[in-house]
């Protein structure tokens, strides 16, 4: 049974809400900018490589007024590592140096590496450019030094194998310290063949609580479910606790039938009062809104 509950004017942001054609929206990141939501929307073109284009509205659920101008695109010159597109943007708000961090995936001939963007006001970025080089997805940003460190969650992959990481830094630009947080459960779990960072990490008196992705082959075709985990505070490798069932699956006909199949993906999640706003993509195709209150999803995370 889903945690969530959807929004009923789901899918919330189609391709036919953009000012240019494309081939489908999904996967945003997420912030709260002066009183409205800001999205940052991976778009697929045409071309087939995913850019990342800024959305905003005053309720964060309609009349979203969106940039045809992409943040962070694959046609800078000086990024040859984003060649193939810009991909899953993960937005976290540093209050130390009043800006906003984006983590997103860059993809090129190599393949999939890390990148981060710093920006103040979401119509210019300022790259740093890769910092974790491929095979790597899912990177989180958490919103403060721990111990004085940067930490970030990550994904690397080798073998077939996918855990989440953590690295560390001193800097935002140099990255080590490697340790592994959560591991696949293998087997016929619902996160049995790969797992990844979903939303950044939200602060909570009984830890972090992290909203991620597990996967599940069936048939063939990968099942993407959302779970929860809670981290410590002071230590966030230690894991205190993770749900046995998922909180969120592809139940809806536009998760279960787009470009992908039975995909419910977050990148995006805020904490409203008491409440957990989840924005969603949807069988890659289209974007979705999902709230929850925060307490349940903590309860939910010890209980199972």
């Amino acid at each position: 049974m889903d945690r969530f509950r959807r929004h009923p004017q789901n899918p919330i942001i189609t391709v036919d809400d953009l000012p240019f054609p494309a081939i489908g929206v999904y996967n945003p990141g997420v912030a709260e900018v002066k009183g409205e939501i800001v999205l940052l929307l991976r778009v697929e073109g045409v071309d087939g490589r995913s850019r990342l284009h800024v959305a905003r509205s005053r309720d964060g659920i309609g009349s979203w007024r969106i940039d045809e101008t992409p943040l962070l695109a694959p046609e800078d010159p000086e990024s040859p590592y984003e060649e193939l597109g810009c991909e899953d943007p993960r937005i976290t708000y540093v209050e130390e140096i009043d800006e906003y961090v984006i983590a997103y995936v860059v993809v090129s001939s190599p393949g999939p590496g890390i990148a981060l963007a710093r920006t103040k006001d979401f119509r210019r970025a300022s790259p740093i450019k890769m910092v974790l080089s491929p095979p790597n997805k899912n990177a989180a940003l958490f919103p403060r030094r721990i111990n004085g460190e940067w930490v970030m969650l990550h994904r690397p992959s080798s073998n077939g194998v996918a855990h989440i990481w953590i690295v560390r830094s001193k800097d935002l630009v140099y990255w080590g310290h490697p340790q592994l947080v959560l591991a696949e459960r293998g087997g016929t779990w619902w996160d049995g063949a790969r797992v990844g960072a979903g939303a950044v990490p939200i602060e909570t008196p009984e830890g972090w609580l992290l909203i991620y992705h597990g996967v599940k082959m069936v048939a063939g075709t990968p099942n993407y479910r959302l779970g929860l985990a809670l981290l410590d505070l002071d230590d966030p490798t230690r894991v205190i606790a993770r749900c046995r069932h998922p909180a969120f699956s592809p139940n809806a006909p536009y998760e279960r039938v787009g470009n992908g199949m039975n995909i419910v993906f977050t990148c995006g999640a805020l904490l409203r009062g008491d409440e957990v706003w989840m924005y969603y993509g949807a069988a890659d195709t289209c974007i979705g809104l999902a709230t929850a209150k925060l307490n349940d999803l903590l309860e939910f995370a010890r209980e199972t």
